[in-house]
């Protein structure tokens, strides 16, 4: 009895460790984004910000956007038109055919009226860390706005950091969302794993000759798409 007690005093006190671990991670995570989120006001006075970064999210069988993501792009457009910055970056997962989230994100802010050459698509956002890689290396932006939901601005915001972005969020959490207790016990393992990978600084899976977000972002439009539009 006295091995089975000390075999689960071990265990508990590796339980405490790693949760310790775990929020004191999370805490500094979360407290590398102070100052850096700001009121849409606030944002629309950034000088010389060089994107708007939209970060993806689910899109529906038929194409509509998930209520998450369409709040994301509700206020990227809305601070692309208060003049927060010149263009927009949508990076989202477009790695197979049947699922595809920027030109659903591109199309939204056309619909909108934003010009097309001023919305970029990044179709290898296939993760927080992905898409800020990519804003850096493939897109060339060094300040940026970030908008997603604030849960997952501290994510984002610390990712850009340790890469050397110069970042600035915006939440869009214009409603309360279903499920959103497990998307924040799931967020604090993010945090973890994207600190593990500020660390370490793999390349993402794709990465590409550069295609600078100061020019047309029409360069970055699906081109399959494009001929399958003019062959109808």
């Amino acid at each position: 009895m006295k091995r089975w007690k000390k075999a689960a005093l071990v265990m508990l006190c590796l339980l405490l460790a790693a949760g310790a671990g775990l929020l004191g991670i999370n805490g500094w995570v979360k407290g590398s984004a102070a100052g850096r989120i700001l009121s849409p006001e606030e944002a629309a006075q950034l000088p010389d910000a060089d994107c708007i970064l939209v970060l993806g999210c689910y899109v529906h069988p038929n194409g509509r956007p998930s209520d998450m993501l369409a709040d994301r792009l509700k206020r990227g457009i809305s601070l692309y038109e208060d003049g927060a910055a010149p263009k927009l970056l949508m990076s989202g997962d477009h790695g197979r055919a049947d699922y595809d989230e920027v030109n659903t994100m591109k199309d939204t802010a056309v619909a909108a009226g934003v010009p097309s050459s001023d919305v970029f698509m990044d179709h290898a956002g296939f993760s927080t860390y992905e898409s800020l890689y990519r804003a850096k290396e493939v897109f060339q932006a060094k300040r940026i706005i970030i908008v997603t939901q604030e849960y997952h601005l501290y994510r984002a915001l610390y990712i850009a950091k340790q890469l050397g972005l110069e970042a600035w969020g915006v939440a869009s959490d214009y409603h309360i969302y279903r499920g959103q207790a497990i998307r924040d016990a799931r967020e604090m393992l993010a945090r973890v794993k994207d600190a593990a990978m500020t660390l370490y600084r793999p390349e993402p899976t794709y990465l590409g000759k550069a295609i600078p977000v100061s020019g047309d972002g029409d360069l970055t439009n699906d081109r399959t798409k494009e001929r399958d539009v003019c062959s109808t």
